[in-house]
């Protein structure tokens, strides 16, 4: 049976760390490894950063996070209220910004975007085995 949990924060810069926080705090309650903590913390950022800073919506709407671990797979998502899925960019080597979908795609094992299903906006999630990449079973 999968666990989950749900946060729902302001539309606020500061909504960023907490939610990294509340991340780590769980991925201690779950004992996940931490290279996994770290990876899932760091594309959580990325997705957080990007729900703040793009979805062009009022300040009162909320952020949503879920995180949902099942015995293969670590499951976050963040859900906001803008319409426009994210897509990757490349960011030229001056750009301060613009690498985030470029980490998730790079370290996630999948992840994507879909329209909220019954509601305004979108969800980004990404997954991550819960098992660190060392510990996998190769296949040959």
């Amino acid at each position: 049976m999968p666990e989950e949990v749900e946060w729902r924060l302001p539309r606020h810069a500061r909504s960023v760390g907490r939610a990294r926080a509340l991340l780590r705090d769980q991925a201690t309650s779950w004992k996940l490894p931490d290279e996994v903590t770290e990876t899932a913390v760091l594309l959580l950022s990325e997705l957080m950063t990007n729900a703040y800073r793009h979805a062009k919506v009022s300040p009162d709407r909320e952020i949503w996070t879920r995180c949902i671990l099942e015995v293969d797979r670590l499951r976050v998502s963040v859900a906001d209220a803008n319409d426009i899925r994210p897509t990757p960019r490349e960011a030229s080597a001056d750009d301060e910004s613009g690498r985030g979908l470029t980490l998730v795609t790079a370290l996630a094992d999948t992840w994507g975007a879909e329209p909220r299903p019954r509601g305004i906006g979108k969800t980004v999630w990404f997954e991550l085995s819960p098992r660190p990449k060392d510990a996998q079973p190769e296949i040959d």
